[in-house]
């Protein structure tokens, strides 16, 4: 561990430099990338510089009371010793977890796909309901929700709802909801009170931009059509819907909210460049580990990751093990408690696997 704080210093240092020198202020882009590094480090330095302070002291502590003469003298450094020595477990515990190899697109934007599973119309009022959740929880963090395409239902729900979320650390801190979400709860259309089951199925993918990821236009198929549903007198009189497909690997999006048809395609080519990168990201995550578990950025949305228990207000994250009865207070949006326990079991596993 001091090996790598010792290389993070020397980093540090030159990212330090590099930010003082007139070319590097001169280029935006790089000012920003070293610029973004340096504040990243510089919490890691601030426990690093904590951690050495004390460790130091612990070492003068302990020589002198082994060493001194005086009994008062011994007996005051054997009290330091005593203070000092149990604040370093904690601090080298931090600092492993803040040295863990960083997702390089922790700092993105995120599309959000949300999808109606199982449960009929049930099923597209909780993917309702989530798309309200997490849009609460973005207000709350002061980000931004742009819907992309969605497809509601005749009762209130959605089928299915693309969205970017734009803002400070959105990837990394929403990260870890892809999967399938499950409620239980008594519908409204429900008249002998019995409980329902559905399910909704949550992408949270980083927002890839064209430096991240080269698409070759000839491998790409666009059609456009006129677009369904509401939106107004001319929306299926005008080609203004588009519909692309990844030929390569069979991905197709398609987006209709817009009335410009180039603003539909700019839309559905940010759905696929993030889709795409996605693909990239798992297949490496998998080279990398393909046998560790809980494998951070898989994506992997086979089975449930979490239940919604209305009739005991309770939502469980069964990945992590946490229960918390406050769920009328998570759909609010108050997440931040849940988010945090299962930010923590992922570290413990990739400390693990370390």
């Amino acid at each position: 561990m001091l090996k790598k704080i010792i290389e993070l210093e020397r980093r540090y240092q030159e990212l330090m430099e590099k930010l003082m020198d007139p070319a590097v202020i001169g280029d935006q882009r790089e000012f920003q990338k070293f610029g973004r590094e340096q504040s990243e480090l510089a919490p890691v330095m601030e426990r690093a510089a904590e951690y050495k302070r004390i460790a130091g002291e612990v070492e003068d502590a302990r020589e002198l009371a082994e060493s001194a003469d005086d009994p008062e003298m011994k007996e005051l450094a054997q009290a330091e010793l005593d203070e000092l020595e149990p604040q370093l477990p904690a601090l080298e515990q931090e600092l492993k977890v803040m040295l863990l190899p960083k997702d390089k697109s922790d700092h993105k934007n995120v599309i959000l796909e949300i999808r109606a599973g199982t449960g009929g119309d049930e099923a597209g009022l909780f993917a309702a309901d989530l798309f309200r959740m997490y849009s609460k929880f973005a207000e709350s963090r002061n980000w931004k929700v742009e819907t992309m395409e969605s497809s509601p239902t005749g009762v209130g729900g959605i089928k299915e709802v693309m969205a970017t979320v734009s803002g400070k650390d959105v990837f990394r801190i929403l990260k870890y909801e892809s999967g399938v979400h499950r409620v239980q709860r008594v519908p409204n259309t429900e008249t002998q009170g019995r409980i329902h089951t559905s399910a909704a199925t949550v992408a949270v993918l980083p927002e890839a931009e064209e430096v991240d990821l080269k698409i070759d236009e000839s491998d790409l198929r666009v059609d456009t059509y006129c677009a369904s549903g509401p939106g107004g007198q001319g929306v299926n009189t005008t080609y203004s819907a588009v519909r692309i497909v990844h030929e390569p690997t069979g991905l197709m999006v398609q987006c209709q909210d817009g009335r410009s048809q180039i603003k539909n395609k700019e839309k559905a080519m940010k759905v696929l460049r993030a889709r795409l990168y996605e693909l990239e990201r798992e297949k490496q995550d998998s080279e990398r580990a393909q046998e560790r578990k809980g494998q951070v950025g898989s994506g992997d949305r086979s089975e449930r990751i979490r239940t919604y228990n209305f009739p005991q207000n309770r939502v469980t994250d069964h990945r992590a093990g946490i229960t918390l009865h406050k769920l009328e207070k998570v759909m609010e949006g108050e997440m931040d408690e849940l988010l945090d326990g299962v930010h923590e079991y992922f570290q413990l596993e990739q400390l693990k696997a370390v």
